[in-house]
């Protein structure tokens, strides 16, 4: 997750996007270069809702002879936040593809694989992170949840954000982070309390409105090491930490626009391609025939989600980059619309006649060494929430975001093009936009989506063609020769 995979997008991941499912019993190595990029990414698998549990850290230090940005922390913890189902999560999800429902909810939060002390679990564990009085550590934090945007603080320390989907940003302080599924954060944090113990604590930042969600805490815990706690500090219970409400969108609105680049960076000025993309929920009508148990979202309806009144379905015989590198016939269309087909008042009480989107699988088409502009705007279509919206094979500037409908007249003159930040995940404001930018010099095929699972299960996503530029290292690789197939 983040890799640019420069030229090789074969080794991008998600099914049936560049490459077949890996067969059970087969595997695939995938083979790619890191270039120009420092501090934590992540993987994860990318079929179905398989990630739930089959994730990790991907870390890039600086190369040999280099150093951070700061000074050298003292250790380095990787800080994976997950999901937990009692259940196998591959059957909630087909059960609510069935049903046409939502999807049940999870039933824990964790922190490095453990749900931590506030649970009834049938094993105790809880993830301890060790630390000296008066050190500086970092912590690579990561949300590697399936549906939930989540906040993460320690009780008692602050943060100072240094690093963010593995470039470094202008160091701030903060005492809590609010990371959409797909994002990661670097944050140093100094050993400057009494010794004891202290919670680390994440949990939901939920902004859908009347949308049920997991509403438990997961906690580690922070353990001085010193002499005078080791005896004494075991007895005693951790310190909490005070967390925001779940709906708390000034908190989380105020940390992400806090994101900054270190320096001034080279953002698109003149622009190619100016898209608007609309994202948000939908519902469709129940299909004539189908059982009423087929159809028990919302009225009888069967939710949905989409791009741009498109909902993105998945091919079945072919990969969309083979399909593309074949010149296979039939797979996909280019027609995904680059504005809504039909303009309305995104975030105010939307028509019903808009509620049901068509389903396709529509591709964009750029130019190699296009400069895009993308407007995601949120939609209020059934309820309004914050998207964590990912870009494969690429990192854009985020430029601007904003609350209401984007309104170019007045929006324009808020967009930093001097120091945004770079990242691979934008968190969308609910009932709000964001606006991102990027040069399209990586050919493939590349999956936009939101990165709430149930979303891109719904098909709140879409793909960009990005065509071979003029000379071979403008081009994409050939396949390998251990590429799975259908």
């Amino acid at each position: 997750h983040g890799v640019r995979q420069m030229r090789t997008a074969w080794a991008d991941g998600p099914e049936f996007i560049t490459q077949c499912p890996i067969r059970p019993g087969k595997s695939y190595t995938y083979r790619f270069t890191i270039q120009g990029q420092e501090g934590t990414l992540w993987w994860h698998a990318h079929s179905s809702w398989l990630r739930a549990t089959v994730y990790g850290a991907l870390i890039i230090h600086p190369k040999e002879g280099e150093n951070y940005p700061f000074p050298k922390p003292k250790r380095e913890t990787p800080i994976l936040l997950g999901e937990w189902w009692d259940k196998n999560p591959i059957d909630v999800v087909r059960q609510a593809t069935r049903t046409g429902a939502a999807p049940n909810v999870s039933d824990a939060y964790t922190i490095n694989g453990q749900p931590g002390d506030l649970y009834k679990c049938s094993s105790q564990d809880t993830t301890i992170v060790h630390t000296d009085s008066g050190e500086t550590n970092l912590l690579r934090v990561i949300n590697a949840g399936l549906n939930q945007q989540l906040f993460f603080t320690v009780a008692n320390h602050k943060f100072t954000v240094v690093g963010a989907d593995a470039s470094y940003v202008k160091p701030f302080t903060t005492s809590v982070l609010m990371l959409g599924p797909g994002q990661t954060t670097d944050v140093l944090i100094k050993a400057d309390q009494p010794p004891a113990r202290y919670y680390m604590a994440a949990r939901a930042y939920a902004s859908a409105q009347g949308a049920p969600f997991d509403n438990t805490t997961t906690t580690a815990i922070l353990e001085y090491k010193t002499t005078s706690c080791s005896s004494n500090c075991v007895k005693n219970n951790p310190v909490f930490p005070s967390l925001p409400a779940y709906n708390d969108t000034a908190t989380a609105t105020a940390f992400t626009t806090k994101f900054r680049s270190p320096r001034k960076v080279e953002v698109p000025k003149e622009i190619d391609e100016n898209l608007f993309f609309t994202v948000g929920l939908g519902l469709n009508n129940c299909p004539r025939g189908a059982r009423s148990r087929n159809c028990q979202g919302p009225n009888g309806t069967r939710f949905a989600a989409s791009m741009n009144n498109v909902s993105f379905v998945l091919p079945s015989n072919f990969s969309l980059l083979q399909a593309h590198h074949q010149g296979i016939p039939g797979v996909f269309s280019t027609d995904f619309p680059a504005v809504p087909p039909v303009k309305f008042d995104y975030t105010g009480n939307v028509s019903r006649s808009l509620w049901q989107p068509i389903r396709g699988t529509k591709l964009y088409k750029l130019k190699y060494g296009a400069r895009v502009q993308v407007v995601l705007q949120g939609t209020s279509i059934f309820t309004a929430e914050n998207h964590p919206i990912h870009l494969h094979g690429y990192d854009f500037y985020i430029i601007a975001e904003g609350f209401g409908n984007f309104n170019p007249k007045r929006d324009t003159a808020k967009f930093n093009l001097v120091d945004p930040p770079l990242r691979n995940t934008a968190s969308v404001p609910v009932n709000g936009w964001a606006v991102i930018r990027f040069v399209a010099d990586n050919p493939g095929v590349w999956l936009m989506h939101c990165h709430l699972d149930v979303h891109i299960t719904w098909g709140l996503a879409m793909a960009f063609l990005v065509e071979n530029g003029v000379s071979e290292l403008e081009s994409l690789e050939a396949p390998p020769v251990d590429l799975p197939v259908c």
